[in-house]
This record gives structure tokens, C-alpha cells and sequence, in this order.
């Protein structure tokens, strides 16, 4: 964030109370991620994002800016890439190899999500899934991976 310059509004609550927006913010997963952000209201409001670290912003979350002013979050469109199969077995185990890889996934009934990689789409093809590139929000579950919990998930291989 460029600190040179204030920013015209400052957001620095996630809000867990059902309160009417009064506009939006529509970002891409990545920035989503970031708890420090300087960017720009739906309504073309320049503002920067102060919450705590590790916030990841979900499409429906509701944000307070110092002013009482609250922002509904949207998902972007994105680049993503969706497998879709109707064989729960061939589903498993998409899943399992996507996230053996630590790739961030939307998983609904019959179909995953990722952001678009024409290797992974090659993966899904092998693994049987039929592989639709398109324009669509990108929603990945909550978990260790996503950023999305206070848990942070590491790993450390022991030599020994």
C-alpha cells in the first residue's frame, strides 16, 4: 500500500451482524488474501483495507470503514478452470491429487474449481473430468490452505 497518499476511506472491521450495504467491493481471490490493501469501492471510492492479519474476505462478508460506511465483499470473476463428473470415485480423486498439490479448491456436488493451469486441466482430462475454462468467481473452501483459518498449517520433514 502506498502510504504516501491517504486513502479516502479505511476499512477495519469485519462485521458479524446482517446489516444493509450501502456498496460493494469486488475483488479476485488473491487480493481477497490480503489484510492490508489499497484499492477501490465498486463506486470507485479509493480505500484501504486495515484488518487483522490473516483475514481472508469472502464473497457476502460484510465490512466496516471508520466512517460507518459498509461494503459488501464480492467475488471477482476469474480465470478459473472447472472439472465436472458425474462418477463420485473419479470427483475423490481429482480432489485428492489437486490438493496433494496445496491447489486452492471449489468443490460443489459433482464438479471442482481452480484457478485456471492448463497442466492441471491436462490432469483432470487423464483423470477423466471434463475441463470447462471460463470467466466465474472463484470460492475456494475454508481450511489450512486457503488462509481462511487462525490455524496455519506448515510442514516440516524430520530427517531422521
Amino acid at each position: 500500500m502506498d502510504v504516501a497518499e491517504p486513502v479516502e476511506l479505511q476499512i477495519v472491521e469485519r462485521l458479524h451482524e446482517a446489516l444493509p450495504a450501502e456498496t460493494t467491493l469486488t475483488l479476485p481471490f488473491e487480493l481477497r488474501q490480503k489484510s492490508r490493501l489499497r484499492t477501490w469501492l465498486d463506486n470507485g471510492a479509493d480505500v484501504g483495507l486495515f484488518l487483522p492479519r490473516g483475514t481472508v474476505l469472502r464473497h457476502g462478508d460484510l465490512l466496516r470503514a471508520t466512517t460507518g460506511l459498509v461494503v459488501e465483499v464480492r467475488a471477482a470473476a476469474e480465470s478459473v478452470s472447472t472439472a465436472y463428473t458425474g462418477d463420485g470415485l473419479s470427483l475423490a480423486r481429482a480432489a485428492y491429487h489437486l490438493g496433494n498439490r496445496h491447489i486452492p479448491l471449489q468443490i460443489r456436488s459433482g464438479w471442482v474449481r481452480y484457478l485456471h493451469d492448463h497442466v492441471l486441466d491436462k490432469m483432470m482430462d487423464e483423470l477423466g473430468l471434463t475441463v470447462i475454462h471460463e470467466q466465474a468467481p472463484f470460492e475456494p473452501e475454508a481450511g489450512a490452505h486457503s488462509g481462511a483459518s487462525a490455524h496455519h498449517h506448515h510442514h516440516h520433514h524430520d530427517p531422521t
